[in-house]
């Protein structure tokens, strides 16, 4: 069954850390593009960050720029997201996703398999 879950979502104060990982299931997620995409209550879909087939090819929102990190670990099939220095508009549904190629981006619409999300909630 192909498969991405999303994990490590949960309740941070402000300035605390997290770290979200993206688990394939059924494919091999390093022949894919990857990004994370955040929805917050009544706000739109969101592209926070993007990373390439080729690892050292990643693409970041302006608002998540110099606190969050993309990675991918190729051994255990997953991208993980490591978010520092949350705040609270940083709440929201966090999923991730796939793109066919190499090319990063952070329009939703150029990815085809998602995940089902993972709640991140930052408040004090």
């Amino acid at each position: 069954q192909v498969q991405l879950v999303e994990s490590g979502g949960g309740e941070v104060q402000p300035g605390g850390s997290l770290r979200l990982s993206c688990t394939a299931s059924g494919f091999t997620l390093e022949n894919y593009a990857v990004g994370w995409f955040r929805q917050g209550p009544g706000k739109e879909r969101e592209g926070v960050s993007c990373i390439s087939t080729i690892d050292a090819i990643t693409r970041y929102a302006d608002s998540v720029k110099g606190r969050f990190t993309i990675s991918r670990d190729r051994a255990k099939n997953t991208v993980y997201l490591q978010m520092n220095s949350l705040k609270p508009e940083d709440t929201a549904v966090y999923y991730c996703a796939t793109r066919g190629g190499w090319r990063t981006s952070l329009v939703a619409a150029d990815f085809g398999s998602w995940g089902q999300g993972t709640q991140v909630t930052v408040s004090s």
